[in-house]
């Protein structure tokens, strides 16, 4: 935070990358969650399963500006620095299960429709909405219950002065460390999260979770090409049809592709550059993981609104409202019987 109406090193940079892209997030789950809310027909299992995740990404939209103070040194309370932890990282996991639970249904949906009524999830459905979101809650609480490096080693120079730290560097840059009082310590991801912690993280829930994503939707596009093959086989002297097939599919797999460079790879490379930067005990540049978490984290919360504008069930009442509005003002501008000249 700033002190006396300054910025702090990194600061401005935040919330410039942050309040818009947050914004945009907030507003659009918004629109969604309303178009699911206002349509009874939308009330089922699946629905309530994106709606569920449409809530995980609202409030991952909430917490997106204060990621990025998770990997700068401040000085704050233990209580204060565990939930400026712990609170983002269990928004962000119960996300993405939430995700996984989602591609997991349709792709279940897909893959054997005969059994999809059947499936344990749409039986136990508050069971299913547990299961996303109690681990997560769990796992993230783990450095709350003793699992830190909160006692560990000497962390009193990670926070340093203005003057120590111009006098060691020769600059005169300030401190990138915000004062909260006497009572406050270096609060550090380092002091929060134990190495072990952040391995299990990240390549025991983060990476299967996003693999299993991908194995999922390559497993649903190998369906649909199977599907569209016979469908070319029965249509074969249709060559318009078949055309039509064609560029369906197509389409399909570019949005998928785009989809997944656009919204996946930033936050792979964003979670091997944080691995990397553990493994080597370097001090990274403040800018460059500011604008890393921001693109990473951002663009992977993207996902469930590309999932959800695409529908148009669920753009449907904000292109009746956007059709009416329309209608109105052009009933108001045009003129009068009466007022045109003869």
């Amino acid at each position: 935070m700033a002190t006396g109406g300054a910025w702090l090193p990194g600061e401005q940079l935040i919330y410039s990358l942050t309040v818009p892209l947050s914004s945009v997030i907030i507003l659009a789950n918004l629109l969604v969650i309303a178009a699911i809310a206002a349509n009874r027909q939308l009330h089922d299992t699946p629905n309530f399963f994106f709606l569920s995740l449409l809530v995980a990404d609202l409030l991952t939209g909430v917490a997106l500006p204060f990621i990025p103070w998770m990997g700068l040194n401040r000085r704050l309370s233990f209580t204060s620095c565990l939930l400026a932890h712990v609170f983002p990282n269990f928004l962000f996991l119960a996300f993405l299960l939430n995700l996984v639970m989602v591609h997991y249904e349709r792709y279940v949906c897909i893959a054997s429709p005969l059994h999809y009524s059947a499936l344990w999830l749409h039986r136990r459905f508050p069971l299913a909405l547990l299961a996303v979101w109690a681990p997560p809650l769990l796992f993230a609480s783990l450095p709350a219950f003793g699992w830190n490096n909160w006692a560990g080693a000497d962390w009193n120079g990670c926070c340093q002065s203005p003057a120590a730290e111009a006098a060691s560097s020769g600059a005169t840059e300030r401190s990138n460390c915000s004062e909260n009082g006497s009572s406050s310590e270096c609060c550090s991801y380092r002091r929060v999260f134990p190495n072990a912690f952040i391995y299990v993280e990240v390549y025991g829930l983060l990476a299967p979770a996003i693999l299993s994503i991908g194995a999922m939707t390559a497993r649903v596009l190998w369906i649909t090409r199977s599907q569209l093959r016979d469908i070319r086989r029965l249509q074969r002297s249709s060559t318009d049809r078949r055309h039509r097939l064609n560029v369906r599919y197509a389409r399909c797999v570019a949005v998928v592709t785009l989809t997944f460079l656009a919204c996946w790879v930033p936050y792979i490379v964003y979670m091997h550059a944080n691995v990397v930067a553990l493994l080597g005990d370097a001090r990274r540049s403040p800018a460059t993981h500011i604008v890393l978490s921001c693109t990473g984290i951002g663009s992977m919360a993207v996902v469930p609104l590309v999932l959800g504008l695409a529908n148009r069930q669920y753009t449907e009442p904000a292109r009746q409202l956007a059709r009416k509005l329309r209608d109105r003002w052009r009933s108001q501008e045009a003129p009068e019987p009466g007022d045109v000249a003869l």
